[in-house]
């Protein structure tokens, strides 16, 4: 049976539904009768609340677990209050300063993508993702620092004012002027490229015999920008912190649902591949249990949101997976945040 549209129901009825999908949410435990005949808002008595709250059953829109009196909503009870009651709770001016605080860390930009997975999972009670962005910084600057015993420091500074640093390894020792010869070939000649773009670029100049690098330079560079190719490569494509947080006190009984849901987790790609169909979102979109078919069985949530670049790119997708009792109202908006704020880093 299909349900109704919240416009059907009488306005007795829309209160009674959302004090026991607030309260459901908020407790994460099923709402009875004498708790809302408590609420001064709702002024019945308790036997006419039960009416209301069969008729809610009736509808499809509350369910009875077994072992509980009381009511929680259906999957199809949630996506009514989410789309058409939910009220939202913006982040406080001191949480956004301590989500900006965190992401604004040194570090390169993986670091900031794990950042703001575990923030998300901090802000949800529960797991947090991130879908990392497909394209490639450009090269602004390089350089090559001798360590001695062989090693070299490469530091790439990225047209984004990202900074990153990995060990080359040299097997020799090598001149200084060799270091600065390749430093300064890269910063001159291939700045303003990807790194693929620049690799390419380089092995053209040098097969025609167009370069002004000896042989010592040329194998530096490309050892160098090899090095960033590969860790890239390497690279996940997709982040996910929290996973402890889904085996909280609420989850002692429902083992098997929190291990299904575990083990969906384990399937990279096609939580990748979920995050992914809401790249073109305008907003948040939020996929209740069996809704998304990945999810259907551990009867999960997953809430996404695409994170863009100043100019409006997209470049990845955020996420929050975790039980249906998600506060999905705090948790809207602070994802919303927190993907304007990774935007403007990154982006």
């Amino acid at each position: 049976m299909s349900s109704p549209p919240i416009s059907e129901l009488t306005q007795r009825t829309r209160e009674i539904f959302r004090l026991v999908v607030e309260g459901y949410l908020e407790s994460g435990q099923p709402v009875g009768s004498k708790t809302l005949a408590q609420d001064a808002t709702v002024n019945l008595s308790p036997a006419s609340i039960r009416s209301v709250l069969a008729d809610l059953e009736e509808l499809g829109l509350l369910a009875a677990p077994h072992t509980s009196a009381g009511r929680m909503p259906t999957e199809s009870g949630l996506r009514i209050f989410v789309d058409g009651m939910m009220r939202v709770a913006e982040p406080t001016a001191q949480e956004r300063a301590q989500i900006e605080k965190r992401l604004a860390e040194p570090g390169s930009v993986e670091h900031a993508l794990e950042q703001t997975s575990a923030i998300l999972s901090d802000i949800s009670g529960a797991a947090g993702m991130v879908l990392v962005p497909t394209r490639e910084n450009r090269l602004a600057q390089f350089s090559l620092v001798n360590l001695g015993q062989g090693r070299a420091l490469a530091v790439l500074v990225g047209d984004d004012g990202g900074i990153e640093n990995r060990v080359v390894e040299l097997g020799e020792a090598v001149m200084p002027s060799v270091l600065e010869q390749a430093s300064n070939y890269i910063t001159a000649r291939l700045g303003g490229r990807t790194l693929t773009e620049a690799a390419a670029a380089m092995r053209a100049e040098i097969a025609a015999g167009k370069s002004q690098l000896d042989s010592a330079s040329a194998d530096l560079v490309e050892r160098g920008l090899a090095i960033w190719s590969e860790d890239a490569a390497r690279r996940p494509v997709l982040i996910i912190r929290g996973q402890a947080n889904l085996l909280d006190d609420a989850a002692i009984g429902d083992l098997e649902r929190v291990r299904s849901l575990i083990d969906d987790l384990e399937n990279k790609q096609s939580v990748a591949e979920l995050l992914e169909s809401a790249r073109e979102a305008e907003a948040t979109r939020i996929f209740i249990g069996s809704e998304n078919r990945l999810f259907a069985l551990s009867g999960s949530s997953v809430i996404a949101s695409p994170y863009r670049d100043r100019d409006g790119r997209v470049l990845g997708v955020l996420g929050v997976i975790g039980p249906t009792r998600l506060n999905y109202a705090r948790v809207v908006p602070m994802m919303d945040f927190t993907a304007r704020s990774l935007g403007k880093l990154i982006g």
